[in-house]
């Protein structure tokens, strides 16, 4: 699987990081090199780690990378939530943001369960 641009999930996860970056521009400048850093890495590292997991050479090892990129969404989700409760980020504008993040996570979930799938039936 080494044309990533055609990957729904991918599409989603860097709309989404764009989405992000645009969001955490107007966070407190004191946050610049703490929240805001951590956020950035998080969000980029989903799109990052499916690419890096589409440029191997078999599917178990695009696994573990799908599975570091749902690590990332998930500690995305937590450190949006931190935001919100720092009203950082209004409540709504969390919400939206936030079934994003749990639209992305079931995405690459049901990715990771279809090559698992996929796996087992080659066996």
């Amino acid at each position: 699987m080494s044309d990533y641009k055609k990957l729904r999930v991918w599409k989603y996860a860097h709309k989404l990081a764009l989405e992000i970056y645009q969001i955490t521009k107007v966070f407190p400048e004191e946050e610049k090199y703490g929240l805001v850093s951590q956020i950035r890495r998080a969000v980029s590292s989903i799109p990052t780690n499916i690419v890096e997991g589409c440029g191997q050479l078999d599917n178990s090892t695009l696994v573990r990378f799908l599975g570091i990129a749902r690590g990332s969404a998930f500690e995305l989700e937590y450190l949006i939530l931190l935001s919100k409760d720092l009203d950082y980020l209004k409540k709504e504008e969390y919400s939206e943001v936030n079934e994003k993040i749990e639209q992305l996570i079931g995405m690459v979930t049901n990715l990771i369960k279809s090559l698992n799938f996929k796996k087992l039936n080659h066996n």
